[in-house]
């Protein structure tokens, strides 16, 4: 009868038996005391390995090679492992579970839940983003790959989101720096809220970096020089499709990207309403827009060269993407108009001045033809109704007033009164 296993050392190990011990053509077992024993193997390895019982079943846990893992580690382990049994607990299944969770601790990078917050907030309902403010922040957040994207979201200390954006803010990037950390906040912020982080590290960061200095966007307000824009865009010699969009957006004062992106399946011509989905919207709402006869002129001349499918001001290299968004404001800067002058966004203070300045239209009706929003739903819905045929009449006498200027009419201040 074979000698037990058990017995091949009747003492505890020591680490001078365990360098003395020889490799065998077969692995064979060295034990400690309280199920602790080291698989030697013919390769020459040793692996710690534990005995135990748990649920009326025998299993084993493994813990490291020596001499990597100290016997006093390795005797660590397993206290800290019956420990476990002693509190009804299976040693191995615990380590599973630790190691699991260490795995996706490692895989919770700020970029991955970046990703998956900007994904989040494409859809968010209400709250959603517009496609053209969800591409901005994507790029945004994308400025931080190289510094902290990498990192294990719960490993970022304050420092490490300091320095990142401080790159951005050495660049003289400061408005984008200073949304970039706002961005980053919302990240860390969700990471808090799917319990994968304690705390935003960027909280305390407000005031650290260099605020930017506000800029409008510019706007010609000036009822002469209204005039003169509207002969210089009639004079354009670029592109006819740009030609039309000047020619269009100062009627329907609408954002840039909400004119770039306008289908014809949305505009019903013979009603003379633009309708705006919500997810194009920056508010995030259906936006109504009536259409003067002057900018139904416009639109059934573009309809003649497009048809009635797709974009109604589709790109110049493919009928199935937009414009460009840079394609207004360099139109505007080929007519002549620096930046601080017009852009593409300045047509909505030109059409905002000027309605308020001749104090024919209500506030209210002005504000919603501007599509700008009313936390109040109630209110919100009472002004949708309240003012629709306000805002049509609006419309007409909005472009009445732009051929007057054009033809060089010129108004008496905030009277809104016409002279020859």
């Amino acid at each position: 009868m074979g000698a037990s296993p058990w017995k091949t050392w009747p003492m505890s190990l020591t680490d001078m038996a365990i360098r003395r011990a020889k490799t065998r053509d077969k692995p064979y077992k060295l034990y400690d005391e309280l199920g602790l024993f080291l698989v030697i193997s013919p390769s020459g390895s040793r692996l710690w390995r534990m005995k135990f019982r748990h649920g009326g079943s025998e299993k084993k846990l493994s813990f490291g090679a020596y001499p990597q893992l100290s016997l006093r580690d390795a005797r660590k382990m397993r206290d800290d492992a019956r420990e476990l049994l002693a509190d009804g607990k299976d040693p191995s299944l615990e380590k599973q579970r630790e190691k699991l969770g260490a795995s996706a601790l490692a895989e919770n990078t700020f970029t991955s839940i970046a990703n998956e917050y900007c994904r989040k907030r494409r859809r968010d309902g209400d709250r959603a983003w517009a496609p053209a403010t969800a591409a901005r922040c994507e790029y945004l957040l994308g400025l931080l790959g190289n510094s902290i994207g990498k990192m294990p979201i719960h490993e970022i200390e304050p420092i490490d989101a300091l320095a990142a954006i401080r790159k951005i803010e050495k660049r003289g990037k400061l408005e984008s720096a200073r949304r970039t950390l706002q961005l980053a906040g919302a990240v860390f912020r969700y990471a808090v809220a799917t319990a994968r982080l304690r705390s935003d590290p960027t909280r305390d960061l407000r005031g650290a970096l260099t605020t930017p200095t506000v800029t409008h966007y510019g706007a010609v307000t000036d009822a002469g020089e209204v005039g003169d824009l509207l002969r210089a865009i009639d004079g354009y010699e670029g592109l006819g499709m740009t030609k039309w969009a000047l020619q269009l957006a100062p009627h329907v004062f609408v954002r840039p990207g909400e004119l770039r992106h306008a289908r014809w399946d949305e505009i019903d011509l013979d009603a003379a309403l633009w309708t705006i989905p919500a997810e194009k919207m920056k508010m995030r709402k259906p936006h109504h827009v009536p259409l003067s006869r002057q900018s139904i002129a416009i639109l059934q001349e573009i309809l003649s060269i497009t048809g009635s499918s797709g974009y109604v001001f589709p790109s110049m290299r493919s009928r199935t993407r937009p414009m460009s968004e840079n394609t207004l404001n360099a139109a505007l800067r080929r007519l002549g108009y620096a930046s601080n002058e017009m852009t593409g966004h300045g047509f909505r203070a030109m059409a905002s001045t000027l309605l308020n300045e001749s104090g024919k239209w209500s506030p209210d009706a002005i504000e919603r033809s501007l599509a700008h929003g009313d936390s109040d739903r109630v209110r919100a819905a009472y002004h949708r109704g309240a003012h629709w045929k306000e805002r049509v009449a609006m419309a007409q006498w909005w472009s009445d007033l732009l051929d007057s200027l054009r033809n060089g009419v010129t108004i008496l201040p905030f009277l809104g009164a016409v002279a020859g």
